[in-house]
């Protein structure tokens, strides 16, 4: 087993930070925390309205986009209340990260728990169960256009979503970042059955939940872009998403070189960096950090120094050019 970064992220914290300075970080506003998640559902209900109202391919076309980034942002708030960085409340973290967060894209916090808490111990080394999602870059133009018509059109989803069932079934083990391992114990069809329940039945509800909405409202087709942007432009939001925070940096297994932060502009905080996650070094650095503290942990940390030997960039698109045009370069 490697040494992990845990003890490197409480030393350079304190190297960098007040005593006062991280109790002002790690404050917790239930009111902070609520404002950002009305945020997240009006942006989803902003989608569903426009199609619903003018349904044609353009408007079609931008609420798969939005509900693609807020799948995103539902997958964020769980993160973050995994952490039980969101509210002041264990038990508010635990019930609104999943019913406004987890279960909406058939996810849920104690399976999620466990799993990313390896990823900030292991960041960027052998032991990450991220590394997956962030290896592999630079690369080609033309590899990165597949990647991308491969998410857009389903193909990235449907791979994903047979994985999170089998997941849920107790099939294979819990792994977000794509690697696929069966769990050695064979299971007869009872146990999967109760996996499926314990695992599936908040996920099941709130999406009925949302799917009666939407019939009440008089416009049940539209729970179908609900489903369609979990197969194509929430794996898009994702993927750049991911290649931001830790890919094409210059030591991955260096904690200060490992994550990056980038600046976003409106159009990518919809799409890729909701709930502050953008500032993903400040994240990693204090993992405990509410999401709404994270630009003022970001001022702190500029204003010191602390990103002279880190990484950030200016906004996503400076990303994907470093993620494509580096080995064009260097080819």
């Amino acid at each position: 087993m490697q040494a992990n970064h845990l003890n490197w992220y409480t030393t350079k914290l304190r190297e960098y930070l007040t005593p006062d300075e991280v109790r002002a970080v790690m404050k917790k506003s239930n009111f902070k925390a609520m404002l950002e998640i009305v945020e997240t559902w009006a942006w989803i209900a902003f989608a569903f309205a426009v199609a619903g109202l003018f349904p044609n391919v353009f408007t079609i076309i931008i609420a798969l986009f939005i509900l693609g980034g807020k799948q995103l942002a539902c997958a964020i708030l769980l993160h973050d209340c995994s952490h039980d960085s969101m509210f002041t409340s264990r038990r508010a973290n635990q019930i609104i990260g999943n019913w406004l967060g987890g279960y909406p894209i058939l996810q849920n916090l104690d399976q999620y728990r466990p799993y990313h808490r390896e990823h900030h111990m292991y960041t960027g080394l052998d032991n990450d169960p991220d590394l997956s999602l962030t290896k592999g870059y630079p690369t080609s133009a033309m590899s990165m256009v597949r990647k991308i018509l491969r998410d857009l059109v389903g193909a990235t989803g449907v791979k994903a979503q047979i994985g999170v069932i089998a997941m849920h079934l107790g099939i294979l083990k819990y792994n977000l970042g794509g690697v696929v391992e069966r769990i050695r114990e064979k299971k007869n069809w009872k146990e999967s059955i109760a996996n499926a329940f314990k695992n599936l039945w908040g996920p099941v509800t709130a999406n009925l939940i949302m799917f009666g909405i939407l019939f009440l409202a008089g416009a049940p087709w539209l729970y179908l872009l609900w489903i369609g942007a979990m197969f194509t432009t929430y794996n898009f939001s994702l993927r750049v998403r991911s290649i931001a925070e830790h890919s094409v940096v210059g030591d991955s297994r260096d904690p200060q070189q490992n994550t990056r932060t980038t600046y976003a502009n409106f159009i990518e905080r919809i799409l890729f960096a909701p709930y502050h996650v953008n500032y993903h070094a400040e994240h990693h650095l204090c993992m405990g950090a509410p999401s709404y503290n994270l630009p003022m942990m970001h001022d702190i940390l500029l204003r010191k120094g602390f990103f002279e030997n880190a990484n950030l960039e200016p906004n996503y698109w400076a990303i994907v050019k470093m993620a494509v045009v580096n080995k064009a370069a260097g080819a």
